[in-house]
């Protein structure tokens, strides 16, 4: 997809409707945290209301996933099709119902259904919003732009683990019933329909993509949104740039990531594949799924475990800014292999503390107060390391290092290894809870945190200040 580039450095922008138009985009990111997050306080509301065992509630959980895969995949020949607009509208109505029927959800396998329709909500969202502020910004903006998107996906994830304790202390505790008679999980999910339903207004009263447009033969249209953005007198010049750039672009075919030669998939895209995996294989989203109930199995109250969330995703937050003003200066891979190597080290901490639980008259797991506290920052350090290198340094990554030939093709195969990669580690986290415990667990997770230092080290190529023209593939 081609953002449109800036040919006169005097070019008077319409600034603050470019920005308009983009913070309404990033609300899809906003729902994307959210959605992502919000499950973290409703676990124990999901066993209590369908007796699921742990496998059930692992399903019950990971279920969203499955969706986002098939999201993420379709969402980029869909909006071809359909219009990048038309698309976002179609996640913003999935957001909608599926927060909705989540939440009055009578049975595991009705809520499963709501769950991969806000999985595919999620899946398209991650792809087609940030691909539809490139191609509305001008290029002097677009960083910038791409900035707040990358931004409220953290932004989102916090503010859900926020409701989630607000929703769980009002009501006592997230079974307990809060209005009208529903319990307080169900309270969660429903919170999510304000955002979800502003989304969906906010996109009627803005343009569809002129990239969009042109390729669709509505030069029209095109022209009179590239008027309210860049002025009359440069509107025919941009679509002339896009124009040239449509006739030049290579259409993606899945067959792109063969060589033509030897007819083996490019080593490019096993990175890819790697880089996608290895950001999952961390456990990152068992602390946004399941940080609740990791925190109750040591020993916390569900407040304290909804409290220390909060903390948690303050922390996010302040990382990915971080990660954002320094990626330029530092590069891609020292962030990353720097972040891998934090997490191996406050991972295996972690694994040391929960080691060191005993269990109590009630069958608990309780840990001391030292290592409460070992396992507390450490685990909070190994959120910041990942949020300031793998969170958002991956996904640029993955945007930069593709050829122009793969690109398209590239991103699909990676987004769709990285959301099933999502869907195994959300899946098994409560089957070795009950069966090899906590320790052992995030013992895996270090392993491959550590793995993944050499991962890059080895096989990871730096793409800052690379033209996108110039990589190698």
């Amino acid at each position: 997809m081609t953002a449109i580039s800036d040919t006169n450095q005097h070019t008077e922008y319409n600034h603050l409707r470019v920005l308009i138009i983009s913070i309404v985009a990033t609300i899809g990111g906003f729902l994307f945290g959210f959605d992502s997050g919000v499950i973290n306080g409703t676990v124990d509301g999901l066993k209590t209301a369908f007796n699921s065992d742990s496998a059930g509630t692992g399903f019950n959980v990971a279920s969203m996933l499955l969706g986002c895969a098939v999201g993420a995949f379709m969402a980029g020949r869909m909006a071809d099709v359909y219009g990048r607009r038309t698309v976002l509208i179609a996640a913003s109505i999935a957001f909608v119902i599926s927060a909705w029927g989540s939440g009055i959800s009578g049975t595991s396998g009705e809520f499963i259904i709501y769950r991969i329709l806000g999985g595919f909500a999620v899946g398209a969202a991650s792809v087609m919003a940030p691909a539809y502020i490139s191609e509305i910004a001008p290029a002097h903006l677009r960083g910038r732009l791409t900035t707040i998107q990358q931004m409220a996906i953290i932004i989102g994830l916090f503010s859900s683990f926020l409701s989630n304790f607000f929703i769980a202390n009002a009501a006592g505790l997230s079974t307990a019933i809060l209005w009208w008679g529903f319990e307080a999980w169900r309270w969660m999910f429903w919170i999510e329909l304000i955002p979800a339903t502003i989304f969906f207004v906010a996109l009627l009263f803005i343009p569809e993509s002129p990239r969009y447009l042109v390729a669709s033969h509505k030069t029209d249209q095109a022209e009179n949104v590239l008027t309210s953005l860049f002025g009359a007198m440069n509107a025919k010049n941009k679509i002339k740039e896009i124009q040239a750039s449509l006739s030049s672009d290579h259409q993606p075919s899945l067959a792109d990531i063969k060589n033509r030669e030897t007819g083996k998939v490019r080593p490019i895209i096993w990175i890819g594949i790697g880089l996608a995996t290895f950001q999952q294989l961390v456990g990152i989203n068992v602390v946004f799924y399941y940080g609740a109930v990791l925190w109750q199995a040591v020993g916390f109250s569900e407040s304290d475990a909804l409290l220390i969330n909060i903390i948690s995703g303050a922390l996010s937050v302040g990382a990915c800014a971080i990660a954002l003003m320094i990626v330029d200066k530092v590069g891609r891979k020292p962030l990353l292999w720097i972040g891998s190597a934090g997490m191996a080290v406050s991972l295996m901490l972690v694994a040391i503390a929960f080691a060191s639980s005993t269990v109590d008259a009630n069958g608990d797991l309780s840990l001391s107060d030292q290592m409460g506290l070992l396992a507390l920052i450490s685990a909070n350090v190994y959120v910041f390391f990942f949020n300031a290198s793998w969170g958002p340094v991956m996904w640029v990554m993955l945007a930069e290092m593709f050829p122009n030939d793969v690109r398209g093709s590239g991103l699909a195969i990676a987004g769709l290894s990285q959301w099933t990669a999502n869907f195994a580690i959300t899946m098994t986290f409560p089957i070795m809870l009950v069966s090899i415990g906590l320790a052992a667990a995030y013992g895996i997770y270090a392993f491959f945190a550590a793995i993944s230092v050499f991962f890059v080290l080895k096989y990871v190529h730096e793409t800052c200040g690379v033209e996108l023209e110039d990589m190698q593939g």
